[in-house]
């Protein structure tokens, strides 16, 4: 029984009919109900257009394009199981319903290991294919970008570089631009401000993993630039950068 049908009917609690429930409001009710509910049915994929993607649909280094990705996987888990972080979890509606279970990176839990390929070794139909540690290395999965509301040197005129002290990639991804801040006494001083270089950042989620806020960290990985998916990038082509 779904959660809402037990109230089909009753009028409300206690089983009574309000005062001018008739046909008509039962049919918009009714109406309301199954909209909402066929929205959710026909919303397989909601934001997996040419024009807007789910941020949060962070796929596994070697995953193919989305919709053979959703063809070939057969939610079996083996990925999630070898992951050696946990940072691979069944998605709930990060691609909508058809995504359901397949997994996608929660880099608040674990990180892709940048030495590891197990994913696309495990995998039995290649919705992972194999790649290398040379290739995965390459391989964009997502981009950090800085929460300016809670990262320590934004927020709050903190010395933090959790971030770029975990960061793997030989050339660091994430460098530190020095600004002059006031702090809470009013005056001045320097502090280091952290920043992502765009062609460097592979997605890997260790920034995030390993930021000291906890709640919700100051640096977090979505799914933009993506090496899987042309159309999903955040820069202009032929603007130079």
């Amino acid at each position: 029984m779904k959660p809402w049908s037990r109230w089909i009917g009753k009028g409300g609690p206690k089983g009574k009919k309000p005062a001018g429930l008739g046909l008509k409001r039962r049919t918009v009710l009714g109406a309301g109900l199954v909209g909402l509910s066929g929205g959710l049915v026909f919303r397989i994929q909601p934001r997996t257009s040419k024009k807007s993607f789910s941020p949060l649909l962070v796929r596994p280094p070697g995953a193919v394009a989305e919709q053979e990705f959703l063809a070939r996987c057969v939610r079996c888990g083996e990925c999630m199981k070898v992951c050696p972080t946990n940072a691979i979890q069944p998605a709930a509606l990060e691609g909508g319903l058809e995504a359901g279970w397949t997994p996608v990176m929660k880099m608040d839990i674990g990180y892709c290991e940048y030495e590891c390929t197990l994913c696309s070794q495990v995998c039995p139909t290649q919705a992972i294919r194999p790649v290398s540690v040379e290739e995965k290395q390459k391989l964009k999965i997502g981009l950090a970008y800085f929460d300016k509301n809670k990262c320590l040197p934004y927020a709050y005129g903190r010395t933090c570089i959790v971030c770029e002290e975990h960061c793997p990639t030989p050339k660091k991804a994430i460098w530190f631009e020095e600004t002059d801040v006031v702090n809470i006494r009013g005056e001045r001083q320097r502090i280091k401000q952290p920043r992502v270089d765009v062609d460097l950042c592979i997605g890997c989620g260790i920034c995030e993993n390993k930021c000291p806020i906890k709640a919700e960290a100051g640096v977090r990985v979505f799914s933009g630039g993506e090496t899987r998916n042309p159309e999903n990038q955040i820069l202009l082509s032929g603007f130079g950068g």
